[in-house]
């Protein structure tokens, strides 16, 4: 990355467009986002990288944009929750977590979706206990889940 005063040019693609931005060496990908980019669905939790709320795919694999720095994304494809649906046309993983009611109160779920996003790219058929595994970084605080595993579990029976 080349440095501009206290500044770096930051090169990037988030959602499939072409972005150099003057970023802070210290700015995390979540403050970019949603200061920089406005992209406000990456939602701020804790902060700290334990909750999930910050949840992107980062060159398709899911990262806590809370914790990642411009040096380490220079180059890359990061996709948001504004990213994964087709124009109007939900991605299989938000229409299931609609129809399963997986939603609540919402704040958890771009990183839910996101998260339930990459499993199902690697693996089309996850166990409950993989689905499980996978979301083990993600917290909600209304749903039990019960209903989120039913919906990654749909959502993958439909994009099989």
């Amino acid at each position: 990355m080349e440095s501009i005063g206290s500044q770096e040019v930051l090169r990037l693609s988030v959602n499939g467009r072409s972005h150099e931005l003057l970023v802070k060496p210290y700015a995390t990908l979540l403050e970019i986002l949603r200061e920089d980019l406005r992209l406000t669905g990456t939602k701020h939790g804790c902060e700290a990288g334990e909750c999930g709320a910050c949840v992107v795919l980062i060159d398709g694999a899911p990262q806590l944009s809370c914790l990642v720095l411009p040096g380490q994304i220079s180059g890359s494809e990061v996709t948001t929750i504004e990213g994964v649906a087709d124009g109007s046309e939900l991605h299989p993983v938000q229409q299931a977590f609609m129809d399963h009611g997986a939603l609540q109160c919402g704040y958890c779920t771009p990183g839910m979706v996101l998260s339930s996003v990459a499993l199902l790219e690697s693996n089309p058929a996850p166990s409950r206990e993989e689905i499980k595994e996978a979301l083990s970084g993600n917290l909600c605080r209304c749903t039990g889940y019960a209903s989120i595993i039913e919906a990654v579990e749909d959502a993958g029976r439909s994009m099989a």
